[in-house]
C-alpha cells in the first residue's frame, strides 16, 4: 500500500486494525479473544473494529480495517486455483520490515491523527513492530498490551477481595510468549508506579515454558523474555516451581489444557489463603483448568478468572461466579479515549489506568460472589467510565491534541456513537400506500 492508493479513500480514519496476512502451517498468530488463525484461513480485520463501536461508542465511520497479505507458506493454498491471496511464499526479514514501514509512513502522511492497532501478529513480528513504533506514533498491540491490561484489571479486582497490595504479589506464568511477557511487564510497571524499583518489580514475576523455568543459564531465551529470567537453578515441573517460588498468583497463557492440575491448585492453596488462579488460554478446550476444578481443589478459596467463559459453581452452599478476562473490557475503551482526546501516543501507563478503572466498575455484590470483572451486559457504561479515566490521564500528561474540556466525562459521552435514527416523515406517496395499522404513527 502506498500513499497514491490509500489516498483514494474518501474518509479520515482514526483507527486501523491490522491482522497479519493469510495463514501458514506454522500458525503465524492466534488471537486470544476473537478466535484462531488456522492453516487455511485468515481472521477478519473488521472483527476487532466492531467492539470499538458496540462496546465503547467509537463512531464506525472513523474505523478502517486493513489486512496485510505478504504471501503464504501453505502449499495447498498456493496450488489452489481458487485461492485469492498473494501467490508467493511469505515475505520475512528486511523486506517484511520495509513493507510495514511503508504502510506506517503512508498512514502518517494521509491520516496523521490515526491510531494503528496491531492485531494477530506472530511473536516474531508483534514484539519488534510494537517496539519500533510505540514511541513514534499513536499505536498499540491489543494482543500484547490489551491482554496485559485485562489481566492486570483482574489482579486489581482480586486484590479488592484479598485486601492485599499489588507490591506484595508474586506471579508465576505458564507460558513465555509475548502475552506472558506483556502481562508481566505491565504488572511490573504498575508496581513501579506505586514506588517499587522496576528491576525489583520484574523479579517478582517468573515465566515457565515447555523447557521449564526461565533462568539466566538458558540459551534459548528471546530478548523480550530475558528481563524475567531468574538467577536460580533450573526447575523442570510447574508444581515444583510453585512450591519453590511460592507465588500468590498463577497465570496461564500456554494454550495447553489441564496443566493447572490438582497438585498445582492444592500447592497454591497451601501457600495462600486466597490463591489467584487465572487460566487465560482459550478456547475452553485449551484452558489450563476449569472454574469448577479451581474452586473444588481449593475448597472455594481460589480467586478465579479465565480466558473462556465458565458457568457458576456451587461450593458448600455458596455460588461462585467465575469472571472472563476478555480484552473487550480494555481496547474499545482505550480507543474511545484516544478518539475523544486525539492522543498522540498510547503508553503503558494508560493501560494501567484502564485496568484500574475496570476494577473500579466491579460492585461489592459481584466481589462477594468471586466475580472480579464487570458484567458484560453493562459493557458500554463500563467502557465509557474507563475511557473517561484514561482521557483524564491523557489530558493530565498533555499528550492530547485537543484542549481539555471542563467536563471530561461529558465530553467522552458526547463523542460516543449511538445507533438511534431520527424519525423522518413519510412522503405523501408512501403514506398513501401504507394501510392501517402500518401508518406513520406506528
Amino acid at each position: 500500500m502506498g500513499p497514491e492508493i490509500a489516498g483514494k479513500r474518501p474518509f479520515n480514519p482514526h483507527f486501523l486494525a491490522d491482522p497479519v496476512t493469510s495463514s501458514s502451517p506454522d500458525y503465524q498468530a492466534v488471537s486470544g479473544v476473537r478466535g484462531f488463525f488456522t492453516g487455511d484461513s485468515v481472521s477478519s480485520p473488521s472483527t476487532p473494529l466492531a467492539p470499538y463501536t458496540a462496546c465503547a461508542g467509537v463512531p464506525p465511520e472513523y474505523c478502517l480495517p486493513v489486512t496485510f497479505d505478504v504471501g503464504t507458506n501453505n502449499q495447498d493454498l498456493l496450488d489452489d486455483p481458487l485461492y485469492l491471496g498473494l501467490r508467493q511464499n511469505r515475505v520475512r526479514g528486511e523486506d517484511y520490515k520495509a513493507f510495514v514501514d511503508e504502510f506506517v509512513e503512508a498512514v502518517q502522511a494521509l491520516y496523521p491523527k490515526c491510531c494503528i492497532q496491531w492485531e494477530d501478529f506472530a511473536n516474531i513480528n508483534a514484539v519488534p513492530i510494537l517496539a519500533r513504533y510505540r514511541h513514534k506514533i499513536c499505536t498499540y498491540n491489543d494482543d500484547i498490551q490489551g491482554t496485559a491490561a485485562v489481566a492486570l484489571a483482574g489482579i486489581f479486582g482480586a486484590l479488592r477481595i484479598s485486601g492485599q497490595k499489588l507490591s506484595a504479589q508474586r506471579f508465576l506464568f505458564l507460558g513465555g510468549g509475548s502475552a506472558a511477557t506483556g502481562i508481566a511487564e505491565l504488572i511490573s510497571q504498575a508496581m513501579a508506579m506505586e514506588g517499587m524499583d522496576i528491576a525489583q518489580a520484574r523479579s517478582r514475576t517468573a515465566l515457565f515454558d515447555i523447557n521449564g523455568l526461565m533462568v539466566k543459564s538458558r540459551t534459548d531465551l528471546a530478548d523480550f523474555q530475558k528481563p524475567f529470567a531468574r538467577d536460580s537453578a533450573p526447575i523442570s515441573t510447574f508444581v515444583e516451581a510453585v512450591k519453590a517460588l511460592r507465588p500468590t498468583g498463577i497465570i496461564g497463557v500456554s494454550t495447553v489444557p489441564k496443566l493447572f492440575n490438582q497438585s498445582v491448585i492444592e500447592a497454591m492453596t497451601e501457600i495462600n489463603e486466597r490463591p489467584i488462579i487465572f487460566p487465560y488460554s482459550n478456547p475452553t478446550s485449551r484452558s489450563e483448568c476449569t472454574a469448577e476444578e479451581a474452586y473444588r481443589w481449593s475448597q472455594g478459596r481460589a480467586i478465579f478468572a479465565s480466558g473462556s467463559p465458565f458457568p457458576p459453581v456451587e461450593i458448600a452452599g455458596k455460588t461462585l461466579v467465575p469472571g472472563q478476562g476478555n480484552n473487550v473490557y480494555i481496547f474499545p475503551a482505550m480507543g474511545m479515549a484516544v478518539f475523544a482526546t486525539e492522543a498522540t501516543r498510547v503508553t503503558d501507563e494508560m493501560f494501567i489506568v484502564a485496568a484500574q478503572a475496570v476494577a473500579e466498575e466491579v460492585t461489592d455484590q459481584s466481589l462477594a460472589t468471586g466475580l472480579i470483572y464487570p458484567p458484560q451486559s453493562q459493557i458500554l457504561e463500563a467502557s465509557l467510565h474507563v475511557a473517561t479515566r484514561v482521557a483524564e490521564y491523557i489530558f493530565d500528561k498533555k499528550v492530547a491534541r485537543v484542549s481539555p474540556p471542563t467536563d471530561i466525562a461529558a465530553h467522552v459521552r458526547s463523542c460516543a456513537y449511538r445507533p438511534v435514527y431520527p424519525p423522518e416523515p413519510l412522503s405523501p406517496r408512501m403514506a398513501a400506500e401504507l394501510r392501517p395499522p402500518f401508518d406513520q404513527s406506528g
